[in-house]
Parts: C-alpha cells; sequence; structure tokens
C-alpha cells in the first residue's frame, strides 16, 4: 500500500531558503504556510527575527506576530498552537506546511510527545530526598531513556524537578484527548558550511539596511527594557550591546555573523538529533533544483487527511 502524507516540513539552519521554498511549496500544494520559529511569533520584530514576509505573497501563513513583545512564548504553547493551526488547516481541506529552524518547536509536534504544565509536588520530593544523586539519574533516565539534556543530570534540584516533570507528564498524559495523526514528510535544505555562511552575511547586510538597528532602538523606546531584548536571541542581544554604547558597529557586525554561523551549526545539530531520534528527514541540495527536487518526492503521496 502506497504511503499517504497529510502534513510538509521544511526545516534548516537559517538563510538557507526555507521561506521561498515553503512558498513554493504551499502554491504548488494548495497549502498553508506554519511557522516554527520562536521569535517570529512576536509582534514589531520584524527584520531581527528574518520574517521575510514579502516572500509570503497570497500565502496563508499562521503562527507569526501573535503576541507582544516583552511577553513569554515556550515549546509548550506552540506545540498546542501549532496542532490546532494543522487540524483547523485540514478542516478546509487543505495542506499544512510547517517552515522553520527551531529544532525543539519542530521535535515536539514531529515526534508527538506530551507537553503539559507541571507543578511542583511537595510528597513527590520528600520522598526523593531520601535517594543519592546517582538513584536519581536512574531514575530519570528510566522515565525517559532518550534524556539529553545533561545539565539535568548533573545539578540535584534539576534531577529532581525533570523527574517530578517526567511523572507528572505521565499522569496528565492519560487525561488528555489524542493528538492529531499527522503523517509528516519532512524535508531539509543542506548547504555547503562556506557557502551557508556567505548567504547568512548577505542576508545580514540586507537587513542592516533595510533598517534592523532603528527596529531594536523603537522596540527599546516603547518600553521593552534592554535586558529582556538580549533574551530574544543574537541579533537583539547585540544591536542592544551597540545601542547602549557597549560595542562599537564594526565589532557588532562581525560579531553578528559569527555568531549566527555557530548557531548554523547547532541547528544543523539538533536536526542529526532529531534523526537519531527516529525523524525522517529528505536532505535537499541548497546548490539545486530544491522546488522541483522536493516535488519529485511528494509525486502523489500528499493526500489531506485527519478530518
Amino acid at each position: 500500500m502506497k504511503e499517504q502524507f497529510n502534513l510538509v516540513v521544511i526545516l534548516g539552519a537559517t538563510a538557507g531558503g526555507k521561506t521561498g521554498l515553503a512558498v513554493k511549496a504551499a502554491t504548488h500544494l494548495s497549502g498553508e504556510i506554519i511557522s516554527a520559529d520562536s521569535r517570529q511569533v512576536y509582534r514589531g520584530m520584524d527584520l531581527g527575527t528574518g520574517k521575510d514576509l514579502q516572500e509570503y505573497g497570497n500565502v496563508p501563513y499562521h503562527l507569526i506576530d501573535i503576541v507582544e513583545p516583552g511577553s513569554e512564548y515556550n515549546v509548550f504553547q506552540f506545540q498546542q498552537d501549532c496542532f490546532d493551526c494543522i487540524e483547523d488547516i485540514w478542516q478546509r481541506q487543505r495542506l499544512p506546511v510547517i517552515c522553520g529552524g527551531t529544532g525543539m518547536y519542530l521535535d515536539a509536534v514531529l515526534r508527538g510527545y506530551r507537553m503539559v504544565a507541571v507543578p511542583e509536588n511537595p510528597s513527590l520530593r520528600k520522598e526523593l530526598e531520601r535517594l543519592s544523586d546517582d538513584d536519581l539519574k536512574q531514575k530519570l533516565c528510566q522515565l525517559k531513556p532518550e534524556q539529553h539534556n545533561r545539565t539535568d543530570l548533573e545539578q540535584r534540584d534539576r534531577l529532581v524537578r525533570a523527574i517530578e516533570i517526567a511523572l507528572g507528564e505521565q499522569d496528565v498524559a492519560k487525561q488528555l484527548p489524542p493528538l492529531p495523526q499527522i503523517s509528516p514528510l519532512v524535508f531539509g535544505i543542506k548547504w555547503p558550511r562556506e557557502i551557508l555562511r556567505k548567504r547568512i552575511a548577505i542576508r545580514l547586510n540586507e537587513r542592516f539596511e533595510a533598517g534592523m538597528i532603528d527596529e531594536v532602538q523603537h522596540l527599546h523606546d516603547s518600553g521593552v527594557p534592554w535586558e529582556r531584548l538580549e533574551f530574544y536571541g543574537l541579533e537583539y542581544r547585540l544591536i542592544a550591546q551597540y545601542l547602549q554604547g557597549q560595542l562599537n558597529r564594526n565589532d557588532m557586525g562581525q560579531k553578528l555573523r559569527s555568531a549566527i554561523g555557530q548557531f548554523a551549526k547547532r541547528q544543523d545539530t539538533f536536526f542529526r538529533r532529531m534523526e537519531r531520534n527516529g525523524v525522517d528527514i529528505y536532505w535537499l541540495n541548497g546548490e539545486g533544483d530544491v522546488f522541483g527536487e522536493l516535488c519529485e518526492k511528494i509525486g502523489d503521496k500528499i493526500k489531506v487527511t485527519g478530518l
């Protein structure tokens, strides 16, 4: 029996051309784009997050400009919002196309692990007090065999909290409705490292010319503290430091190019981890005809299901 897919995902490192490919795919497949970017949810943070809204044309998009700058948005909220969007798009007989580079957001949806808000459990904590650090590590690894956050294994308070969350998630998950039955076809755009660095530099210069520094100044003037701006990632952190006189213009640009390059490496590392954890990613050569290759791979395998 031929495998059918009801969701297309396009991922990859920053400046890799994800949005352009997603727009072409959505246009070709009667789809709508769901952004999987942890910063593009914020209104008024356009150039610093690389929204590239002009690329979307008439293609509907979701999870962009949905919260105010200065507020918090996390992977738990994204998972809920993304599944809601998927079901809404299916109901209109259209295809969801998830596009983004925030690995944790993508992983939460593609692997469908339950994410729930877990309060502190005083009685459980009292029980765990009697256990040694090694016993706590063993217990956490039994609860989460795929544990990859090494910090949780190195600090006792984080060990206790991680166990608390793992047990809480198990209890709550039993009472939750089932997740949407997604059958994703996942594409990744891959570039040679040197070419990606050049693309990052070109794109960064374009955003500077479009007024990215003014955007950061405007956000601060509108009430977002410098400390909060630094929380929103590389561009906002380093430009905020420049605007406060902590860096000169040249140093800020050089540091930003280097930092974005390092960020792209971390994105690739996360995507490889997703593959090891069972997510099948079909890699497209960024230097080739990515849209043609995507269409060839999809063929007639797309069917809007889950209704």
